[in-house]
């Protein structure tokens, strides 16, 4: 088991299995046939992101170094939470966007599905997960792989 910490963007405790991409994460391409048409898993729509295409995303914990795309990327986080699809949390190995933070605040203060939210972790953090590792999440920014 590695240990991480981050800084807590939106607190909370998460258990969830990884989902692991190494390149940019466009959310609006990621989510967007899900949102629209109701696919429950929120399965990866974004072809040019091989690590997640047709891959579940929802209740997964989402590992990344960044977002990329699109100024509607945090509604599509929040609205994704709204509608019960979203990732069981976020875990950034980089310093987060103003967009993506405000889809995962909005989600935790307007939805009924939060997304604990840590940013920071580091390259490191990103080269020891791998797709399928157990994740936990603490309150305080504290992930463990493993």
């Amino acid at each position: 088991m590695k240990q991480f910490k981050g800084r807590p963007v939106v607190p909370g405790k998460a258990k969830a299995e990884a989902l692991v991409s190494h390149g940019g994460f466009n959310t609006l391409a990621s989510f967007q046939k899900s949102l629209m048409f109701g696919d429950k898993n929120a399965t990866c729509s974004d072809q040019n992101n091989p690590d997640l295409y047709q891959k579940p995303m929802a209740g997964k914990a989402l590992c990344l170094p960044m977002t990329i795309g699109s100024t509607t990327g945090g509604m599509v986080l929040y609205t994704a939470a709204c509608m019960g699809r979203q990732p069981a949390c976020l875990l950034f190995s980089q310093p987060i966007d103003s967009l993506a933070a405000a889809g995962a605040i909005l989600a935790g203060v307007w939805s009924e599905n939060p997304m604990p939210t840590v940013d920071s972790l580091g390259e490191e953090f990103l080269q020891a997960v791998k797709t399928g590792d157990s994740i936990t999440v603490e309150e305080d920014g504290t992930v463990t792989v493993g």
